[in-house]
């Protein structure tokens, strides 16, 4: 294993939630531009997220055996003999996977209690499967009496019941998946976190981090409804 290969739970939880985040990307707010890579008249292709947040189509690594576990070879190929979001979920399958493989691979020195731990950091993560296909959702999403999704606003908890939070959900982790409640972004997947701005869309109901969709709490008051860029796109298109 390199030197500068990640070595410690934290070291290679950060490894994961990088690369999580770029295929999150990949397969949802850049969709577009990754389903126009993945020509079906090319050579096997894959698609790899890296350590600094970007994700690739590309050929697969030549030397033999590779650095790393490689992803799912050929993608490209069943991209037009299936439907779209069928395809595309069975392409974040395959990416869960490499994720995990990436990440047991650089924990292969780990002990049982690290490598419990790892999993448990993880598993706190949507799987990119869950994002893709929206079943990672919130079951009551907050709501704002007044439209606007600034950080003064009042919120509702996920109980139903008004309180006053400077963010739009709920940051208690339940094992329960049918009570967690959990929130996560629709841009990067990850999960809510009391200390940043969040804002949620008007027309899809999904949320967001801030800074993932460049709004910040100032501007957010001055929004009246709220669409995504997601929904942005579909609207151009």
């Amino acid at each position: 294993m390199a030197s500068s290969s990640p070595r410690t739970v934290e070291e290679i939880f950060k490894d994961y939630n990088a690369r999580h985040s770029a295929l999150v990307r990949a397969l949802t707010y850049d969709v577009d531009d990754f389903y126009s890579q993945c020509d079906p008249d090319k050579e096997n292709l894959c698609l790899y997220g890296h350590p600094n947040e970007a994700w690739e189509v590309a050929l697969p690594a030549e030397e033999v055996p590779p650095e790393l576990p490689e992803p799912a070879l050929g993608i490209n190929f069943a991209r037009d003999g299936m439907n779209r979001k069928d395809w595309l979920s069975l392409v974040a399958v395959h990416s869960d996977c490499w994720l995990l493989s990436v990440a047991f691979y650089f924990g292969a020195r780990l002990n049982r209690n690290e490598r419990k731990r790892l999993f448990s950091m993880i598993n706190d993560l949507p799987t990119i499967f869950e994002v893709v296909t929206g079943r990672k959702q919130v079951k009551d999403k907050p709501t704002v009496e007044s439209g606007s999704k600034s950080r003064n606003s009042t919120k509702r908890s996920l109980d139903g019941q008004p309180r006053n939070n400077p963010k739009i959900a709920d940051n208690s982790y339940e094992e329960d998946e049918e009570e967690q409640g959990d929130t996560f972004c629709g841009i990067c997947g990850g999960g809510y976190n009391s200390d940043e701005f969040w804002i949620g869309c008007d027309n899809c109901e999904r949320w967001y981090h801030g800074k993932c969709v460049k709004i910040t709490p100032a501007k957010a008051e001055m929004i009246k409804f709220y669409n995504c860029p997601l929904c942005q796109k579909k609207v151009r298109q």
